[in-house]
């Protein structure tokens, strides 16, 4: 099992509160690595630290190992900007931006030196088809994006992180804001992106974790109080805490 990403001893401080505490993880490649637990403890803010989002807030101070393929993801000599082009991010509420969902998809790889318009237009369908829209949407690519519902915007913002060619993506609760259908479309997605991606998925619905991750962390608290198969920890929890929370008895 190739490992992507490594985390160890990750301590994350917001002034004088400790949000993380030692946290120590090695997530695979090509599969999907889900994070859950109750509100407020660390599951975001651990997502963030992955492709530097964190350094956007305030008093933010990290300690400890972040490292993707071997780099130090706080080493002062990575390049954020292309940090972010390898570590795509997808957020809990669909967020496209206010223009056609040609310009949606194209922005990123024009913001990375790409002028030829075959090239974009190429960027653009097969970016649509990774994300299961293309069929949906190949006949108003000059429509505005915000008309789209919102399982289709949510689809379109991971066509929009595809197309930047990233090696990792997040995933921030994307699915907490949709219907059951276009909750299933993205989990099929989800299930697809693993075969090219390393896919890493933050989520309040314990079937969802079930259903499409092949490793699963328990936070709680600002720790990792259980990291394991999947399977493993849904049918053999060895933390009284996780078993709790994944049956509905936590409290």
């Amino acid at each position: 099992m190739e490992i992507k990403l490594v985390l160890k001893d990750l301590n994350l401080y917001y002034g004088d509160f400790q949000a993380l505490k030692n946290i120590s993880l090695e997530i695979p490649k090509n599969q999907v690595t889900a994070f859950i637990g109750p509100s407020g403890c660390g599951k975001s803010t651990c997502l963030k630290t992955i492709n530097r989002m964190n350094d956007l807030v305030e008093n933010c101070r990290i300690e400890g190992l972040a490292a993707i393929d071997g780099e130090d993801i706080y080493s002062p000599q990575m390049d954020v900007t292309l940090l972010r082009k390898r570590v795509g991010m997808v957020f809990q509420t669909p967020n496209p931006f206010p223009m056609t969902l040609y310009d949606n998809i194209a922005y990123g790889p024009k913001i990375h030196g790409i002028r030829s318009k075959r090239q974009l237009d190429e960027i653009v369908e097969q970016s649509l088809r990774s994300a299961a829209l293309w069929d949906e949407v190949k006949d108003r690519l000059k429509k505005s994006a915000l008309g789209l519902s919102g399982g289709q915007q949510q689809r379109l913002c991971i066509a929009r992180a595809l197309a930047v060619e990233p090696e990792v993506i997040l995933m921030d609760e994307p699915t907490s804001a949709l219907d059951p259908i276009s909750t299933l479309k993205i989990e099929d997605l989800m299930d697809d992106l693993r075969k090219k991606y390393t896919v890493i998925i933050v989520t309040h619905n314990m079937q969802q974790a079930a259903r499409i991750a092949d490793r699963t962390a328990f936070f709680l608290l600002g720790e990792i109080v259980e990291y394991t198969d999947t399977v493993e920890m849904f049918n053999r929890p060895k933390d009284e805490r996780t078993e709790r929370y994944i049956t509905g008895r936590f409290g």
